[in-house]
Formats: C-alpha cells, sequence, structure tokens
C-alpha cells in the first residue's frame, strides 16, 4: 500500500525539476509477461516529470513471432546495460530508471520508488534543447565531460495485433516506442549546436550519458 500512495502522489503531482528522469522499458511484443509493464509506462507517460521511452529488443523474434518494431541498436543498449553491472542476463520486461536502477518492469512500486528517488537526488543536469521538425536543431549547455549524445526517434503510440507467438490474439498498444537510435558522438563538454535530418519516429529525445550509464541531459519534442 505504500508503493500504490507513492505512485498515486507522483502521477497527481509531480516534483519540480530540472530535467525529467529517463525511464527506458526493454520489451517485447512476442513476451506475454510484457503488456503489464507496456501499460505501466503509459501511465507513467502521463507525468511530464518522466520521459518514458519504449525498446523493442529482438531476441524473442526466433520464438514464434518477429517484432516489428525491433531493433538491434536495443538489444545492443540493453546488453550494454548489463555488461555495466558485470552482468551477461538480460530479460523483458526490464525497466532502468535513470541509466541505473535495473528493475521488473511491470513492478510499479519498484518503480515508483526508484523514480522518486531519481528526482529527489537529481544532481546532474545540463540543460538540452531539441526541436521537432523535418530538420531538427539539438543545442547543448557547456558542463563537465565526456558524454556520449544519444538521439531517439520515437511515436507516442503504436497499436498491434499479434497474428503468433505468446500475445496470439491479442492487441497490445505500446507508448513512446523507439523507431530509431543514433548516437551522435562524443560531447566533451563545450557547449554545442547541430541541425539534422529528423530520424524515423513521429517525436524526437536526447540523451546525454556518460560510459557508465549516468544521465546527465535530457530533453524531448
Amino acid at each position: 500500500m505504500k508503493y500504490f500512495i507513492l505512485a498515486l502522489a507522483l502521477l497527481a503531482a509531480p516534483a519540480a525539476q530540472a530535467r525529467p528522469v529517463l525511464v527506458e522499458l526493454f520489451t517485447s511484443l512476442g513476451c506475454s509477461s510484457c503488456p503489464p509493464a507496456d501499460t505501466l509506462l503509459a501511465k507513467l507517460a502521463k507525468n511530464p516529470a518522466i520521459l518514458p521511452l519504449s525498446f523493442n529488443i529482438t531476441y524473442w523474434n526466433n520464438l514464434g513471432y518477429i517484432d516489428p518494431y525491433g531493433l538491434t541498436a536495443a538489444t545492443d543498449r540493453q546488453s550494454w546495460y548489463a555488461m555495466l553491472t558485470n552482468s551477461q542476463e538480460v530479460f523483458t520486461p526490464e525497466a532502468i530508471i535513470d541509466g541505473g536502477p535495473q528493475l521488473v518492469g511491470s513492478n510499479e512500486g519498484d518503480i515508483t520508488h526508484a523514480i522518486n528517488h531519481a528526482i529527489a537526488n537529481q544532481t546532474d543536469n545540463i540543460p538540452l534543447t531539441i526541436t521537432n521538425g523535418p530538420m531538427i536543431t539539438i543545442t547543448t549547455a557547456s558542463g563537465p565531460g565526456p558524454a556520449t549524445l544519444w538521439l531517439f526517434g520515437y511515436d507516442s503510440k503504436t497499436t498491434t495485433a499479434i497474428p503468433a507467438g505468446e500475445n496470439a490474439g491479442n492487441t497490445i498498444t505500446e507508448t513512446n516506442l523507439v523507431r530509431s537510435i543514433t548516437n551522435l558522438g562524443t560531447w566533451t563538454g563545450t557547449q554545442t549546436s547541430m541541425t539534422i535530418p529528423h530520424p524515423p519516429g513521429q517525436h524526437v529525445a536526447i540523451i546525454l550519458q556518460t560510459s557508465t550509464g549516468t544521465v546527465l541531459g535530457a530533453a524531448a519534442e
């Protein structure tokens, strides 16, 4: 009950902070345990204090259904997070909160607790801006580097009818489904600006992240 109260408080009255807390959900349309996590991510997306992104991985594709939105880069990103904890274990659904805690993606209590902790202890904030349009402009302020600048293109809502596999016969809706992942290179700490073509996906998000997973900045449009 304690966690349920925290969840309601978080969604009803977002705390003010310098940047949104990044919530990454690693999931698959072929995974029968994943729909509850998809539902939770949709709930979190209502809170402007959170930047939730859904990454469909590929290692479920040989189990009866090929996820049309599975990205090898999403699988690689999840494996990178596992490597940071000296682990080779990856699973779905998995939620990673602000580049740190790695949790079961449907566990609302644990995820809410981790989000509240990230908000209360946030110290890293490199201001980032991004514009949406046929060409996007990205700017970063100066600060302590180095870090990698990541660009994600995503669709706000995607509904898919599943014909085969564990979810056969079901229709699943995913929120903030990542359609493209682009490594924009190393940010050295200096103020930067770039204009590039819009990646696949309706919307765009940028994340400034160190080699240890620490999120220094986040923005979406």
